[in-house]
């Protein structure tokens, strides 16, 4: 068994999935490293032709081009290609990116037994690794990327122990994931990172951020603005992660401060702002609390968590 594996959900962009897989075919060592390179296709409603016949010009690599049955969204995307990966670690990537150094596999497996210098009374064994996360026209560092929410004290520091991580790229440890389950599949649309999170650390493991590895991700400075749906997931889901693991105080505060966040950026659109405040009054009734335990709410308080939105 090799030690990575990859895993990669793509809609609608073939030409940056090709590139992607080009990619990581010319990192360092790809071919004695990697166990298979999972990349599963969405339901996408364009042409995946020319990605096909790369994986298929590609006999030496381990690709594993699969068809997912509609579109899974973002959380049972992951589920469906993770059930499919088998090495020991899984690296997981947006599909509109690339790896920037050529020694990244290499930075990755040694990045699960390295210690935060600054950090060293966290005895945690590492479940996930964050990248460094750059634009990848301007080089310059995505700040929504960075798994801390300070970002001024936090974004020149090579490696941290955090609370959170990014989606789109890390690496994780399959026997953990294995031991904490997968995504939470009524999250079609954001924050399911954060409830993933709060379960791994309550199993006693640790997050890290390392810049050793660096992502170079073609999303614009400017960002992708989220439509008013898609904020009003994340809004309900980042409410449903509150209630369900931290004390109740901050899943009133989230769900409060997030109301806000939805009408500053929707422009006070209306429509699935009483449908957000709708689906948050449903959440006690129906979700079930798993409230983390003090040792896991020391850790986010040495991490300098932020936990009130």
């Amino acid at each position: 068994m090799k030690p990575l594996s990859f895993i990669i959900i793509t809609y609608n962009r073939p030409d940056d999935a090709l590139e992607l897989l080009q990619n990581i075919a010319g990192l360092n060592e790809a071919v004695s490293l990697l166990e298979e390179i999972i990349l599963v296709n969405n339901r996408s409603t364009v042409s995946y032709e020319k990605v096909q016949a790369y994986v298929r010009s590609q006999p030496s690599m381990p690709f594993k081009y699969i068809d997912a049955p509609e579109n899974l969204g973002v959380a049972r995307g992951r589920n469906f290609a993770l059930k499919f990966a088998t090495a020991p670690i899984l690296i997981l990537l947006d599909d509109d990116a690339v790896l920037q150094n050529k020694d990244a596999l290499q930075q990755t497996l040694q990045a699960f037994e390295h210690t935060p210098a600054d950090q060293p009374g966290i005895k945690r064994e590492t479940a996930i690794v964050s990248f460094k996360v750059l634009y990848y026209d301007s080089l310059s560092m995505q700040q929504n990327a960075l798994p801390h929410k300070k970002y001024g004290k936090y974004k020149d520091k090579q490696s941290f122990y955090t609370y959170y991580y990014a989606g789109g790229a890390h690496a994780i440890k399959k026997n953990i994931l294995e031991q904490i389950g997968y995504y939470p599949e009524d999250f079609f649309y954001g924050m399911e990172e954060y409830d993933m999170a709060y379960r791994i650390l309550d199993k006693g493991y640790a997050i890290q951020y390392n810049d050793s590895i660096v992502m170079l991700h073609k999303e614009s400075p400017l960002g992708r603005k989220p439509t008013s749906e898609k904020l009003k997931m994340m809004w309900v889901n980042k409410s449903k992660v509150a209630w369900r693991y931290l004390p109740k105080k901050y899943f009133y505060t989230t769900a409060l401060f997030w109301s806000f966040q939805y009408l500053k950026v929707t422009g006070f659109n209306l429509k699935h702002y009483f449908r957000g405040w709708k689906a948050i009054a449903a959440i006690p009734g129906s979700e079930r609390r798993k409230k983390i335990s003090a040792a896991t709410l020391a850790y986010l308080k040495e991490t300098e968590a932020r936990l009130h939105y």
